[in-house]
């Protein structure tokens, strides 16, 4: 029995020999497999290294390391898409809008629905002003992914570029973000206010505010009209909320700005202090529109001392524009010089005869100093320029009464 065994082994043992002399000569299927695995995903480890590498430095703005490290992103692995449209942003960058297009179709071929892919291509056709290719670029990166608000909005602005407002709104309200999204919102306030929908703007920049209190952009643009619309009490909050902003405390815009909206809240001399104030800070004095509103604010207060400092300083400083003339010709009438205030507002209207207000403040010196006649022929002027004005329209009444009542009967 133990001859059997030992035979039984040694033979076992011979049928193992080769199996074992194989593995020691070369990989087995499985094994081999598993190898070229190991290794794929090594390369997928190794391009997707340099295409974090590489984006780390195209957000740096380092554009020559970052296209170096796309490449060999790409080098180890030319099948991800994301590595073709990072390398067509960086071009674009870099101003080479041929060879991003061509990265950008590489990355298409690859996955045509890929929302980012047309999303570039159409910056990249925007920029070689080819609007209608960028148009439907942008509307392909918003059907592939609906949610995303920049799409959208890039698809509308380019409808707007187009001058197709109409269907640049249809287009946003239709999207389901539409109602919460800030972005969507704040370009439907843009289409309100190119359409001459102040009132319809403010409500979508106030509804953009509520959805993204943090952006000050979009309180800027909620401020703006709500000065058109002259809710001054409104913008004026906002201004000296942003004001007491550590960021925004210095900005002359702000500044004049809310003296605007406290004149237009009845609170002149709190607007006159910031005009003061301005033109008191280092090369301060230079600034015109500081000038005017100090001007029209002491006039208003009845300190024509420093109203006549003003206009003088701009008629110096900006004699080719009319505001230092009318604030001339206020003065003027108030002191009873009306022959002085006809000659200021004369030169006024020939450097700004489209404004309705200086024809009907000419009507008004020209009725003073009995030229009917001539007043009517301003007044009529002012209602061609604005028709929706009730005042100008009960003025040239008033004036055509006074015209007939002049005429001598025989």
């Amino acid at each position: 029995m133990k001859q059997i065994s030992r035979i039984t082994l040694v033979a076992s043992m011979a049928w193992m020999i080769p199996a074992l002399t194989g593995c020691a000569g070369g990989h087995g299927k499985y094994t081999q497999e598993h190898i070229s695995l190991a290794k794929e995903k090594m390369s997928f480890m190794k391009s997707a290294t340099e295409w974090d590498l590489a984006r780390q430095a195209f957000l740096a703005g380092d554009l020559e390391k970052a296209h170096d490290k796309i490449n060999g992103s790409i080098a180890i692995n030319d099948t991800v898409v994301k590595s073709h449209v990072l390398k067509g942003r960086i071009l674009i960058e870099m101003g080479d809008l041929g060879n991003a297009i061509k990265s950008l179709n590489t990355a298409e071929t690859l996955s045509p629905q890929d929302p980012d892919t047309h999303y570039y291509l159409g910056v990249v056709y925007e920029r070689l002003s080819r609007p209608e290719d960028a148009l439907a670029h942008f509307e392909n990166a918003c059907e592939f992914d609906d949610y995303n608000p920049g799409y959208a909005v890039a698809a509308a602005e380019m409808m707007i570029d187009l001058d197709r407002n109409n269907e640049a709104k249809r287009y946003l309200e239709t999207l389901p973000m539409s109602v919460n999204n800030a972005g969507i919102q704040q370009t439907l306030g843009h289409i309100a206010l190119i359409s001459r929908n102040p009132k319809q703007a403010e409500l979508h920049f106030r509804d953009a505010r509520l959805l993204a209190p943090d952006d000050i952009g979009i309180l800027e643009q909620l401020i703006h009209t709500q000065m058109i619309n002259g809710h001054f009490g409104d913008a004026e909050r906002n201004i000296a909320a942003m004001l007491q902003d550590f960021e925004h405390k210095d900005r002359r815009d702000l500044k004049l700005l809310h003296a605007k909206a406290l004149i237009g809240t009845l609170r002149t001399v709190e607007a006159r202090s910031i005009y003061q104030d301005l033109l008191a800070q280092t090369n301060g004095k230079s600034d015109i529109d500081a000038w005017i509103g100090l001007g029209n604010t002491s006039y208003v207060i009845n300190d024509d001392r420093t109203a006549r400092r003003a206009a003088a300083r701009i008629v110096a400083m900006h004699p080719s524009t009319h505001e230092g003339y009318v604030l001339w010709a206020m003065i003027h009438r108030r002191s009873g010089n009306m022959e002085k205030a006809l000659s200021s507002i004369n030169d006024a209207i020939d450097r700004n005869n489209t404004d309705p207000e200086l024809f009907a403040f000419r009507a008004v010196v020209q009725r003073d100093l009995g030229m009917i006649q001539n007043a009517l022929s301003s007044a009529s002027r002012a209602v061609s320029l604005d028709p929706s004005n009730p005042d100008f329209a009960e003025f040239e009444k008033n004036l055509k009464s006074q015209a007939v009542a002049s005429v001598p009967t025989k």
